[in-house]
């Protein structure tokens, strides 16, 4: 039976030792052990070890190196059952040791799924211009359960999910504001969908950002677009039929045929 000849620490990890055995036949290195390993097994030098317990001691400490491994993966942020999971199968963990690490982490509660739905809210909620039904999507993706994810959404309220709607719906009406007001709308309408803001919301952002419409804005885009489609129509076209050209053209764009009317009568009889 082999005995412990030796044992020493690991040059880059202090917390680990390396056992040498010795069976008769000269000393040879065995194995190496965490520090916890080596004080639960109280592993000195001159103790015989079967090779039942050798066996024992490194799949145990194999285990320990997996969860080690978790706790590292854990370390810089909260993590789902299955973001854990995966990690540990993309680093070829035995399925028996990575069950044992996961009851082990649940016991010790470094995973939750209930808590990491809320915390995930509320940080997107502190964070970000996503919607609900995007940071549903994100949940469901990282493996939480969707009672969990209902749940911890009842803290994005109504109000909450306006204020970022229109904020969000108000920037991007700015960066568009050489387009008509029907186009800006309609465009920000897709980004809000997008961003995962449900229908009701949409109309309600829509109708507050329809009281805000700056008329006089309005009138300079369309000028603007309408003098480019005449400079570029009226030497081809004249009388109706450029009327026609720009009209269909402004409409396309977004400008109310009102407005398109007072900007015709206004620049053909200048012309």
């Amino acid at each position: 039976m082999p005995k412990i000849s030796r044992i020493t620490t690991q040059k880059k990890h202090k917390d680990r030792y390396n056992i040498f055995l010795d069976n008769g036949s000269g000393e040879k290195y065995g194995f190496s052990v965490d520090e916890s390993i080596l004080v639960e097994y109280r592993l000195r030098k001159g103790m015989e070890l079967e090779d039942s317990t050798v066996n024992v001691l490194i799949q145990k400490d194999t285990l320990h190196k997996h969860y080690t491994l978790a706790i590292n993966f854990l370390s810089y942020r909260m993590r789902t059952k299955k973001e854990i999971r995966d990690y540990l199968v993309e680093k070829e963990v035995d399925e028996a040791h990575i069950s044992k690490i996961m009851e082990k982490l649940a016991a010790e509660r470094l995973i939750d799924d209930h808590e990491f739905a809320r915390s995930f809210v509320r940080t997107r909620i502190n964070t970000s211009s996503k919607g609900p039904n995007m940071v549903k999507q994100e949940l469901l993706q990282k493996g939480v359960e969707e009672a969990f994810i209902i749940e911890a959404l009842e803290m994005y309220s109504f109000d909450i999910q306006f204020e970022k709607a229109l904020k969000l719906a108000e920037k991007k009406l700015n960066a568009n504001s050489k387009k008509s007001f029907r186009q800006q709308i309609q465009q920000m309408q897709g980004t809000l969908m997008q961003k995962g803001y449900s229908g009701d919301l949409v109309k309600e952002v829509t109708s507050e950002l329809a009281n805000q419409k700056d008329d006089d804005a309005e009138w300079a885009s369309l000028v603007k677009q309408g003098e480019k489609l005449l400079q570029k129509h009226q030497q081809k076209y004249s009388g109706f039929q450029l009327s026609q050209k720009i009209k269909e053209a402004l409409y396309r764009k977004g400008f109310t045929i009102d407005l398109i009317n007072t900007f015709l009568d206004e620049y053909l009889e200048e012309g």
